[in-house]
Parts: structure tokens; C-alpha cells; sequence
């Protein structure tokens, strides 16, 4: 069976737990270039293809990395364009966000783009407009639920698997594609991307893609390219966010790697049919 594989598309210092970690002007080194170039090869080599969730200001920056993700087979899709939490903006500016960060990626490859996913995850129970605006703006899809409550994130009435949600009493054409839990005490647990993925043993995280599997549904991996920089600088962080942060960075790499072995993967658009 086929699981999705997704990359948010950022640079090692974008990140939302406070409003000083990202400093608009100060110039920062630039990582990303080298990072997804090492994550393209690493999916050539094992034959698999990717959803690259691409924040707008990276594709203005860097449009020949855009381009050379999409000529190797995979799709591009947006996310937003300044990396702004969705419960922190009106619902003009985030469309004026994404409307830009859409365009962006569209005018570099040439074709439309139909998929969103929300920085930080940031579609919770005070921002479900955003999922009219979507629909209103021709995406096919989104990806920004994180099917359980966090500190920053979460919207943990969402259905463990990709659905339709509902908005102002009707069901939208919008798919809505959650982050993959995994059912244990009658909780959802996370176990596919980011922190969990760092954090968490090889062995349970095949275990967890193997159970979704098994209920029928792809599992969604979704990663960073900072996530394989074990050599990349630090952001100041408190000890709770700097453990989110970097945990277990020196060894993602091989542990991305051993997945990319054992399973297939594809995109979403791929996986749909879209």
C-alpha cells in the first residue's frame, strides 16, 4: 500500500512559539537549498514521490529549487506565504497570503496549484473559516489538522482520516487531509512527522504506519528540511520549545531512510487522484 510523504517546505528559522524568533530584519544563512537537494535525492533513490507544501517567501527566494522539485516528478503545493499562525490573522489578510503564496509557486512551474497546509498547524477549533476561503480560492484540498489538542495547534474533533468538512451548516467540496494518529486507549496518538517523528523509536513508527495501513488508509509522514541539518544554527528558544525543536535531529536522517525502505510513498495529489 501507498503512504503520502510530505515536506513543509521552510527555512530552519521559521517557527511560530513566540513573536521574537524571527527577526525580519536580520539576514540568516541559508540552508534550505543544500537540505532539499539532499531530500530529493534520498526520494529518487528510493523511488518515492513527495507533497512539498512550499511557504510563498521561500519560492520568491529560491525560485530555481521550486522548479527542480517539480521537474523531479513531485507535486508542489502551498504554505502560505509569511509562515503566520491562521488564528492570528483576519480572514482578509490570510487570503491575501495565500492568494500571493498561490500565485507564486504557480507563475515559477506552470501549473495550478491545488493543496494547502497551514504553518504550525494553525486550522484549530477558532479558525475553521479558513476552510471556506480555500475552497473559495480553488484549492482542491488542505492539510492542516493535527487531529489532537497541543499547546499551539490542534483541532481535536477532526476525524483521524482525510473528510470533508463542514462549514456554516454545509459540507464543502474541500478534502480535508489530517495529520495520521493512531488509536490507543481511546486517545489518538501522533507518531508520523516532525517531533514524534524524531522522538520516537524506529520500530513504533513502522508499527503506527503499519496500523493505519491496516484500517485501510495511508499514513501521512510529513518533515521539515532542517530536520535532516544536524549541523544547522540555533534559534533561542525556551527548554520546552528547544526540546520540540531539535530532538533527535542527528539521527532523522537515518531513520527517514530506513521508512523510505520498507514503505512506498506518493504524494497526496498522487494518492487521490486528484
Amino acid at each position: 500500500m501507498q503512504n503520502i510523504l510530505t515536506i513543509d517546505l521552510e527555512e530552519w528559522f521559521h517557527a511560530n512559539y513566540h513573536d521574537d524568533v524571527f527577526d525580519p530584519h536580520k539576514t540568516y544563512e541559508v540552508r534550505i537549498i543544500q537540505n532539499t537537494k539532499r531530500l530529493l535525492a534520498l526520494f529518487a533513490e528510493h523511488q518515492a514521490k513527495a507533497t512539498f507544501f512550499v511557504l510563498g517567501s521561500v519560492a520568491e527566494q529560491h525560485p530555481r529549487l521550486i522548479r527542480e522539485i517539480a521537474e523531479a516528478g513531485h507535486e508542489l503545493a502551498t504554505h502560505g506565504y509569511a509562515h503566520q499562525l491562521i488564528y492570528q490573522q483576519t480572514a482578509a489578510v490570510f487570503k491575501e497570503d495565500v492568494s500571493q503564496a498561490k500565485k507564486r509557486v504557480e507563475d515559477i512551474v506552470g501549473k495550478s496549484v491545488i493543496g494547502y497546509r497551514a504553518p504550525s498547524w494553525s486550522i484549530t477549533p477558532k479558525s475553521i473559516w479558513a476552510w471556506d476561503i480555500l475552497e473559495e480560492l480553488g484549492f482542491v484540498y488542505d492539510a492542516s489538522v493535527f487531529p489532537i489538542k497541543t499547546y499551539l495547534y490542534g483541532l481535536p474533533t477532526s476525524p483521524r482520516f482525510s473528510y470533508h468538512p463542514q462549514y456554516n451548516g454545509r459540507t464543502l467540496n474541500l478534502l480535508e487531509v489530517p495529520s495520521s494518529t493512531v488509536r490507543i486507549l481511546n486517545k489518538k496518538i501522533p507518531f508520523a512527522g516532525g517531533f514524534y517523528f524524531r522522538a520516537l523509536p524506529y520500530p513504533l513508527i513502522t508499527r503506527g504506519i503499519k496500523t493505519v495501513n491496516r484500517e485501510g488508509h495511508p499514513a501521512i509522514v510529513y518533515l521539515h528540511p532542517r530536520e535532516i541539518d544536524p549541523g544547522q544554527p540555533r534559534l533561542t528558544l525556551s527548554p520546552k520549545e528547544n526540546l520540540i525543536h531539535y530532538y533527535g535531529i542527528s539521527g532523522c536522517e537515518k531513520k527517514l531512510i530506513r521508512v523510505l525502505k520498507k514503505f512506498k510513498f506518493t504524494s497526496v495529489e498522487g494518492y487521490y487522484g486528484l
